[in-house]
């Protein structure tokens, strides 16, 4: 038999722990996600392109994992890049989990 304190024990616990305890990779998205959300509005999105913003967008959708598929084309989008990547790194990544390549 369950006792009331062994009960209410179960339930507070239930209540503060996390349905779903986030992995690594999970957390750097998250992070990158609120990083671009906090850098866009902190700098504006002048000078950056829908092609940019929506390979951003895809990067986090697809959950962070497919590396170098955007090439910033704009000094504001090559700034942008790096605040992110500086961002990032500041959070305990590394600078290569960063979406940004260009070809040579």
């Amino acid at each position: 038999m369950i006792t009331r304190a062994a009960l209410c024990a179960c339930l507070a616990l239930c209540a503060v722990a996390p349905a779903h305890a986030q992995t690594w990779a999970e957390q750097k998205c998250a992070l990158y996600e609120r990083a671009l959300s906090d850098a866009l509005r902190l700098w504006g999105d002048d000078g950056i392109s829908a092609e940019f913003l929506e390979g951003n967008a895809g990067f986090i959708a697809q959950g962070c994992t497919e590396r170098g598929q955007i090439c910033p084309a704009s000094p504001q989008e090559r700034a942008l890049a790096d605040r992110l990547t500086m961002m990032t790194m500041n959070e305990g990544m590394a600078s290569t989990f960063v979406p940004f390549a260009c070809p040579r």
